[in-house]
């Protein structure tokens, strides 16, 4: 890479700053720090996140808790991210050239931090990080355990994965420059990298995969059922089919976010008009779904349940009976950051973001609200599940009766 501005285009301000390969890492960075900040903040309320994810307890008092093995690995994580950062900037002074030239530094630390969560690093939990690559070995081809075996916790896991699926694809595009020639990974993103195909695949991989989980479930059910002999409606897994409807229709915003990149969007027997105009439809259906799903399933919340469920004088509007968190005003509040963020959310799944938002910043900031979207989400959904294990559905509570079976607690 030479640098040359003729090859490469100027740099923005941002990109001056926060190169690609660093906002990659930021962005997984702030990942762990969130979730340590989960894990904390249950236990607080008592709520035990391990035991709801069958990881084993700690065996002695003197064993770091699981939210402090957390904190330990996000700050191994962050001091070196915190020093490369500061020598790089150091080095650079937001000369293009020297920024293009030094593409080493992001890069190497992307390797710092692929060791930090696979080394046995002596200060940090083995267990932990052995269990955590275990589980990722498992849903990476969208397997999941039973029930007994950790199930929720795969969700989760897999779940917080489709939160990342943009970050992957800025992964890709990174390593894609990086062993390019002529190119450098510090330079202007070249969201092209790679071909029309390798982007948009790389960014549905997290949905495929939650897609294979649903449906697993589904056959799981079906399995149960016909050697139960219970062929009735209650249980029968449709929630799994519906639940892999929700994932199925992030697909259409992805491949038609592609084809408006190609150079002649007309050679594929459509205008430009008419591809946006099914790419806004998909994008308002995945959104709509998505949110849906979220209130509804995943924190079983009543806001979309029949009147007499809604409207009951048992609890406050649109909630249900049995509430870990006492204040409602939490509920209403995450409903509302959840409905604005799973629009934005879905905007970000597009491969042609930088056509929306010409500033590498908003691109950033975009993944950085879904970071703190699924932080939210994460803890009305441990928190749904407990009050399922824990306090049962009530008699009349249609939604949470449904949503106990023993396959149909997914998300």
């Amino acid at each position: 890479m030479d640098g040359d501005p003729a090859i490469e285009p100027e740099l923005d301000g941002f990109t001056r700053i926060f190169p690609l390969p660093y906002r990659v890492a930021i962005i997984i960075v702030l990942g762990v720090w969130a979730w340590g900040l989960n894990l904390h903040y249950l236990s607080l309320i008592k709520i035990d996140v391990p035991s709801l994810i069958r990881y084993p307890s700690r065996s002695s008092v003197h064993h770091p808790s699981h939210h402090l093995s957390t904190y330990r690995l996000a700050t191994f994580l962050t001091i070196p991210l915190a020093i490369s950062l500061l020598f790089f900037w150091s080095i650079t002074h937001g000369d293009s050239k020297l920024i293009m030239g030094w593409e080493v530094l992001p890069n190497l630390y992307l390797l710092i931090l692929v060791i930090g969560f696979c080394a046995p690093i002596p200060f940090i939990s083995r267990s932990g990080r052995s269990r955590t690559l275990a589980t990722l070995k498992r849903i990476s081809i969208g397997g999941i355990a039973e029930a007994q075996d950790g199930k929720f916790g795969d969700i989760l896991l897999a779940d917080a994965l489709t939160s990342y699926a943009k970050v992957l694809g800025d992964l890709f595009i990174s390593l894609c420059m990086f062993f390019t020639p002529g190119r450098s990974s510090t330079g202007m993103p070249n969201r092209n990298c790679g071909g029309t195909f390798w982007v948009p695949f790389i960014i549905s991989i997290p949905s495929l995969i939650r897609l294979r989980q649903c449906l697993t479930e589904y056959f799981r059910v079906r399995s149960s059922n016909k050697r139960t002999g219970n062929l009735g409606s209650v249980g029968s897994g449709g929630v799994h089919l519906a639940n892999a409807l929700k994932y199925s229709s992030a697909f259409p915003v992805i491949v038609l976010s592609a084809m408006q990149r190609s150079p002649q969007p007309s050679k594929l027997g459509l205008s430009e008009a008419s591809l946006f105009r099914l790419w806004l439809g998909a994008v308002f259906i995945n959104s709509a779904y998505s949110f849906y799903w979220d209130v509804a399933r995943d924190w079983d919340l009543h806001l979309f349940s029949a009147s007499h469920l809604r409207n009951s004088p048992e609890y406050p509007y649109g909630l249900r009976r049995h509430r870990w968190f006492h204040a409602k005003e939490f509920y209403y509040a995450a409903i509302i950051v959840d409905c604005m963020l799973r629009c934005t959310w879905s905007l970000k799944l597009s491969p042609h973001l930088d056509h929306f938002n010409d500033l590498e910043g908003g691109i950033f900031l975009m993944e950085a609200l879904e970071v703190l979207r699924r932080w939210i989400w994460i803890f009305f959904r441990v928190e749904c599940e407990w009050v399922r294990t824990h306090r049962g559905p009530a008699p009349d509570d249609i939604l949470l009766g449904e949503m106990s079976s023993k396959y149909d607690d997914e998300d």
